[in-house]
Parts: structure tokens; C-alpha cells; sequence
């Protein structure tokens, strides 16, 4: 291949009054294949402090941002971590596309981004909210079950993503809850393949509007070919859960959600981690599966948009000071170059987490990749720069990004919505006969997990149970502790509470009439509780002010379970992890949900 270094650049490709189409050939014949290269990387990206570009970040192993856009020609991005403000998130992003502009084709940043809106506590799949709206996870999205609430809550995540140059949203994610062990189930819609379709469609509709354009942001829509059916519900970012299992012979199902997605026109596909077991498909992760991302979904679904891998496939890592190999399941045997090649042939177009593009450049001078094929991916990852109008207008208003992020109005949608998932599950009579939710004000309260200052404006707070009329107590589902840091961001393991912890609650409720408020990032077996809590309420992400609000009737809990609840651990353990409401005897079935007008 000639070097075209030197070489005048024809700005024709600048041109925003030709077809798409056209731009993207001229611009593609100028590039070097250092620069096509560069297009096939996209990995984490942290700020610098004060909006400012930074250096090597030791967290990824990665070096400067200069490095990565000039030396390496890298475009794609993720940005990892939050700043106080927009105007600052904007300001770097600014600096960032100047950065850029620089090179020698000037070829703009596609900034990317895992959920921002929700209450996450795990880096490895979402960011906190920082200067955002906050709303509840996506499973309490679900619990509402409004379309139109989740168009909307696209379409504010859409203004406030694109007011600081974020025009790539990692989600939705829309597997099936189906194994209820699995750790990834919050961020998803549940356990029903037909209500989780219609809202799939809803959000990317919110974020990229009924087509991809200037104010878009596309959606990589995530884990295709879904990534529920996790064996004993084990996550395949370890090695542990690498494999997906079938034996309700269920396959098909967990592709009814893709495809209302592909339906509403989602631009990039994002394949999950694990490794199909028992089915017809080869028995390698996904990224690696020619026979799912060429056979399944090029040709059966006629998807021609980006796919990316999830991160990391190719090389080791170290994270949080722990060794975190590569999740090249069924693969573990090939070098990085060789699974390098295996993406490529499995027609995914990017990789994700991995910023190595001299690996690249050497496979195809070595013949053992063409140009060609980087052509056919390079023109997919080029349209979508130009489909969402980054050349024509690569920067953000600063000011703007300040009024409009985190707006009053954007703020109350959002808390609105997470009084409104809130979800009921019991409510027993109280001595007089009536509910025990909601609470009259000025009632003497003990409170664990409560902010006692905020309660103190609805009741009056003391010190002991029993001093109290009544207790209220916030819960996390509970999970195992594993080994490292970072696979206990990953709740997982057994659904039931420990028994000194299960003691202790018993207790409480049997001395005064005690009101529990459970996370359900899964589904909890709250049997042993049911018959002791004079109410219990779930939340899928919301706030102390959103909870007693709920509790002292100040609003209607509104939501629904978007999936069973298991009565057993035994129960879990026989489900079927591929086939829905498989658990035997749930305690709540799906769709359960109280208002204060029905005692329990």
C-alpha cells in the first residue's frame, strides 16, 4: 500500500451536502491503513482533572489520550468515571474533538458510554449519575411497564448525553432475566420476553429518535444473542460462568427482544461475553462466533450496523490490582493475535476494551488479514460518524451542557420515576384492621439504612425499636462474597439472606411492626420474611427521599414485578435457566404489585 502521509488531503468528504455514502468512499480511499486501523479500537477513556486531557491511566494500563488519538489513530471511546459538573464533562469533551482535529484527516471522536442515570455501584457496568437526572435501573423501568415513560426517559438521556458529547450509549440490555442467580439482571427488563421487547424499542427510540441523525445517540444494543441463560447464574465476565446453557431447549426465545430492537432500528449490536453450550451454534464465546454474528445475525437479520465486542477479549489485564485474563471463552488457547483474526472472521467490526491497533496493522501486512475486510468495517464505523453528524459539528456548547444536564425538570422526571416503580409486594393489617402502608406523619420511627435527618420531616426518630411505632429497614438483595474486588461489584451466589442476618430482622419485627424496603438487583427469597414484616416494599434504584415518600403515603407505589420471586433457593436451583417463569411456586409472580387501596 502507498503512504499517503504526505499526500494533499481532498476535503470533499467534508462536504455535508453529499450522500453519506459518497463522503464515506472519499474519505476512506485517503486513509492509511495506520488510520483504518485505528478505527477497530474502542476502549476506556479517562478525564483528566479540571476538564483537561489525561495522561497514562494506571487503572487500564493505558497511555496519554494524545497518544491514543494521534499516535494511534484511535476514535472510538468510552469515557469511564464522571465529572462534578457538565460544563466540565463538556469542556474536556471539546478538547478532546480538538485533539482530534489535529490529525492529519481531522477524523472527529465517537465518545461512548456505559448507563449514567441509574444507582449503580458497579464500574464494571455503569457509571453513577454525577450531574445527571436519576432514575431507576432499568428493572424498575420495567416495573413500571409505560412505554412512553421509557421513550421519555431516552429521549431526556439523549439531550443529556449529546449536550456533553456522548453519542454512543453501551445499552440498552436486553436479555432475560431468566436465571435468577445471574448478577446482570437490574440493568435489564426483566424476565418477560414480550414486555421487555416493547420497552427495548421505546428506549432506543427515546435515544435515537424514529432514525439516527445530528441529534441521535445510537444505541449498542446489548448482549445479542441474549445473555440470560448463565449456567447456576455465574456471570461470564470470569471464567467460572463462561458457558450459556439450554436445556429448556429455549434458544429462540431470548432472540424475541433483538428482534423489536433491529424492528426499531438500533445502529450497533453488542455480543455478550459467554460461550453457547448444548446448541447448534459453536461452542466459542460470542464475540468469536462466526456462526452467530455472520450466520445469525448478518444474514438471518440482515443487521449491516456496527457490532462491537464486549471489552477485553483479546488481552490480559490486571484490575483493581488483581489479574483479570482476557474472556476469550473457548478460545483461551489462541494467542492475542490469533483471536484478533477469530473477531474479525466472526464479522464483528470493533473491539471493545482493547487498544492494540499496531497488532492489526501487522496482521494485515502479514496477509493474514486483508485490507478488504478492514474496508467493509471501516465503512460501517465511518457512517455512523457522519449518520450522527460528528464532521459537521464535532463540538459542544459549554454553557448549554450547564443549563441543560441535570435540570429541574429533568430531575423531577427522573424522581417521579422512582417513587412510581416502587413495587408493594405485602402490606398486613395493622391491630385497628386497616393497612400498615401508608404511615401517618409524626409517628415515632427506628430506621436502619435511612438518612435520620431526611425521616425527621416526616416523623420522629428514636433511638431503639423499642422506643418505636414502627421500624423501617432498607435491604440489599443479598449475594456471596467472592474473592476479589471486582467480582464482588458482580452480586452473585445464593438469593437467600444469611440465617444470623435473617435472626436479627425476625427479631426487630417481633418487637415492633417493622416496614422492609428491599433492592431487588435479583430477586431476593424474602419467604422467611413475608409472615414477619408488617410490610414490604422493593425498589429498583431509588432514593431515601423517594422511599419515604412511598411509606408516608406522600405517593402511590405504581410498580409491578417484571419477574417471579423465587419461594426457595431449592426452587431456583431446579429452574430451567433458559426458559422463563420456570421456577416452581413463586412466592410473587410476575405482574404482582399492591396499591394501599388492597391490604394483604
Amino acid at each position: 500500500m502507498t503512504d499517503t502521509t504526505s499526500n494533499p488531503v481532498d476535503p470533499s468528504f467534508r462536504d455535508a451536502s453529499l450522500p453519506t455514502a459518497d463522503r464515506v468512499e472519499n474519505l476512506l480511499g485517503q486513509m492509511t491503513l495506520e488510520e483504518k486501523a485505528g478505527l477497530f479500537f474502542h476502549t476506556m477513556l479517562s478525564m483528566g482533572e479540571n476538564g483537561e486531557l489525561a495522561q497514562a491511566n494506571p487503572v487500564f494500563g493505558t497511555v496519554s489520550t494524545a497518544e491514543m488519538v494521534t499516535g494511534r489513530a484511535m476514535t472510538h471511546f468510552n469515557l469511564f468515571g464522571s465529572a462534578l459538573n457538565a460544563a466540565e464533562m463538556a469542556t474536556w469533551h471539546n478538547k478532546l474533538q480538538e485533539l482530534a482535529a489535529s490529525s492529519r484527516l481531522g477524523i472527529p471522536v465517537t465518545l461512548s458510554t456505559d448507563p449514567r442515570h441509574s444507582f449503580t455501584e458497579n464500574p464494571g457496568t455503569a457509571m453513577l449519575a454525577g450531574p445527571f437526572s436519576q432514575w431507576p435501573e432499568p428493572l424498575g423501568l420495567a416495573a413500571i411497564g409505560d412505554e412512553a415513560l421509557v421513550e421519555r426517559f431516552g429521549d431526556i438521556a439523549r439531550q443529556e448525553y449529546t449536550a456533553v458529547g456522548l453519542r454512543v450509549a453501551l445499552h440498552p440490555q436486553i436479555d432475560l432475566a431468566t436465571e435468577p442467580r445471574w448478577s446482570r439482571q437490574v440493568a435489564t427488563f426483566g424476565e418477560d420476553a414480550e414486555l421487555t421487547g416493547k420497552l427495548a424499542a421505546a428506549y432506543i427510540r427515546g435515544f435515537q429518535g424514529e432514525t439516527l441523525g445530528a441529534d441521535s445517540v445510537a444505541t449498542m444494543t446489548k448482549h445479542f444473542p441474549g445473555g440470560g441463560p448463565q449456567k447456576d447464574g455465574e456471570d461470564p465476565h470470569f471464567a467460572y460462568g463462561r458457558e450459556q446453557v439450554y436445556p429448556g431447549d429455549n434458544f429462540e426465545h431470548h432472540l424475541l427482544p433483538f428482534e423489536a430492537a433491529f424492528d426499531a432500528g438500533t445502529s450497533q449490536i453488542m455480543p455478550y461475553y459467554g460461550m453457547p453450550v448444548g446448541t447448534e451454534y459453536d461452542e466459542v464465546g460470542f464475540g468469536f462466533n462466526k456462526s452467530v454474528i455472520t450466520g445469525l445475525l448478518r444474514d438471518r437479520y440482515k443487521f449491516d450496523g456496527v457490532v462491537c465486542t464486549d471489552w477485553g477479549l483479546l488481552s490480559d489485564a490486571v484490575i483493581a490490582g488483581s489479574p483479570f485474563p482476557a474472556r476469550a471463552w473457548g478460545v483461551e488457547h489462541l494467542s492475542t493475535r490469533e483471536r484478533m483474526v477469530a473477531v474479525l472472521n466472526a464479522g464483528a467490526d470493533q473491539f471493545g476494551g482493547e487498544a492494540i491497533p499496531e497488532l492489526l496493522i501487522d496482521l494485515v501486512r502479514s496477509g493474514e488479514i486483508s485490507e478488504e475486510r478492514l474496508d467493509v468495517s471501516a465503512r460501517r464505523l465511518l457512517r455512523e460518524k457522519f449518520t450522527l453528524g460528528l464532521f459537521d459539528a464535532p463540538f459542544v456548547d459549554v454553557e448549554k451542557a450547564a443549563e441543560l444536564v441535570g435540570s429541574d425538570e429533568f430531575r423531577a422526571a427522573g424522581d417521579a420515576a422512582q417513587r412510581a416503580s416502587f413495587t408493594l409486594l405485602s402490606n398486613q393489617a395493622t391491630d385497628g384492621g386497616a393497612p400498615t402502608l401508608p404511615l401517618p406523619r409524626g409517628v415515632k420511627v427506628y430506621l436502619q439504612g435511612v438518612d435520620a435527618q431526611l425521616a425527621s420531616t416526616y416523623a420522629t426518630v428514636v433511638e431503639t425499636p423499642q422506643e418505636a411505632d414502627v421500624a423501617i429497614v432498607r435491604l440489599q438483595a443479598p449475594f456471596e462474597q467472592r474473592e476479589t474486588m471486582f467480582e464482588n461489584f458482580f452480586h452473585a451466589g445464593s438469593l437467600d439472606y444469611p440465617a444470623e442476618q435473617l435472626q436479627e430482622l425476625t427479631t426487630l419485627c417481633r418487637t415492633v411492626p417493622t416496614v422492609l424496603d428491599v433492592f431487588l438487583d435479583r430477586p431476593a427469597i424474602l419467604t422467611p420474611l413475608v409472615g414477619e414484616a408488617a410490610a414490604i416494599t422493593a425498589n429498583f434504584g431509588a432514593s431515601g427521599a423517594a422511599l419515604l415518600d412511598i411509606v408516608f403515603g406522600a405517593a402511590q407505589p405504581q410498580g409491578k414485578l417484571p419477574m417471579d420471586l423465587p419461594r426457595s433457593m431449592a426452587a431456583v436451583e431446579a429452574n430451567l435457566p433458559d426458559v422463563p417463569f420456570d421456577t416452581v411456586d413463586p412466592l410473587f409472580r410476575f405482574g404482582h404489585g399492591l396499591r394501599y387501596s388492597t391490604a394483604s
